[in-house]
């Protein structure tokens, strides 16, 4: 018997490899390189990262670990069992001793020094701020790609005469060229203030459970002096001049709130520049590429809708109104 369209609509256990939601911001929009730099690789790889920099510090301050078990724990970096780390975590319901217990069962000499004196915001946070540094370095890179890009536009376009516009209607004339370093002018303010920032982020270093070392301070005997050398080596080891001052259990979540105004400007930046083009694009004044076999629309097949300049807009606007979100922590 041939099924009900009523049928149909019900059946909802459909096995298969695309019966699980994926994120479209992942999935559709963002690089390799950025996903990559927020996978679950590469956040446990640092967490392995941190802990063979903390041992290391440990070690050049006297602490009982060998260099055998550092060189342990550098050779099995990228051994990482997944299911064990899951099935432990399970068990412990603690993700962080899961992976413990997962870089020790392959490590099996250097296990007691693992995370030695730490708490688990020392991978968590450390980590989540070293991912934000690496994604700020990443978008450091497209943004001078793109001022590249746009710097060749105005100059091949710099004497090609367009109308100008004011309150959105005709003005006096300006050039094709000359509206594109409008563009570019807003994107050079935002790498000017991405720079500054990026300067400016510090690790979180090397805290104890609520920011008093006091862990540390039993390992070293209550030698302060040790201690504040231990931060200063494990930060720069993870490639970070500066570090928190003064931090409770995690790092100041206003860093959270800062990085998200920096990338709420970058957008700013873009929505108004694909604006525009959107509205020019609608007096044929200028358009984004039409390939040869593109379809504009299921309807309409002659259409050319500026459908990058949309999906930037879109996205612009999430990313305009994060900061927001981020104000009450």
């Amino acid at each position: 018997k041939m099924a009900s369209f009523e049928d149909l609509c019900r059946r909802d256990d459909i096995d298969g490899s695309h019966n699980v939601y994926e994120n479209p911001l992942v999935k559709r929009y963002a690089s390799k390189e950025m996903s990559f730099v927020w996978s679950p690789l590469k956040k446990f790889r640092t967490w392995r990262l941190l802990w063979i920099a903390l041992a290391t510090a440990e070690k050049e301050l006297g602490l009982d670990i060998s260099s055998e078990q550092i060189e342990e724990l550098k050779s099995q970096i990228d051994n990482i069992d997944w299911e064990y780390a899951a099935e432990k975590e399970k068990e412990f319901r603690h993700d962080v001793m899961g992976h413990v217990h997962a870089f020790g069962k392959v490590c099996p000499k250097s296990m007691p020094i693992i995370h030695l004196g730490a708490t688990s915001c020392f991978v968590g946070d450390n980590t989540d701020l070293i991912q934000i540094r690496d994604s700020l370095h990443l978008i450091c890179r497209k943004m001078i790609k793109l001022l590249q890009i746009m710097k060749g536009f105005a100059e091949k376009y710099k004497d090609l005469p367009t109308l100008g516009f004011t309150h959105y209607q005709p003005a006096q004339l300006t050039t094709v060229g000359k509206r594109c370093t409008l563009w570019m002018q807003d994107f050079v303010m935002d790498y000017q203030n991405l720079e500054h920032f990026l300067g400016n982020l510090p690790m979180r270093g090397v805290k104890g459970t609520t920011g008093t070392q006091a862990t540390f301070l039993q390992l070293f005997e209550g030698n302060h002096a040790k201690v504040k050398e231990l931060n200063k080596k494990v930060c720069s080891l993870m490639g970070f001049e500066k570090f928190i001052h003064v931090s409770g259990q995690t790092y100041p979540r206003k860093i959270d709130y800062q990085v998200l105004t920096v990338l709420s400007a970058i957008s700013q930046s873009a929505y108004k520049m694909c604006g525009d083009i959107r509205l020019l694009a609608n007096l044929k004044e200028i358009e984004e590429p039409f390939s040869k076999t593109q379809i504009g629309s299921s309807a309409m097949a002659y259409k050319r809708n500026p459908m990058r300049c949309e999906r930037a807009c879109s996205l612009a606007r999430y990313v305009m109104n994060l900061p927001s979100m981020a104000a009450p922590t």
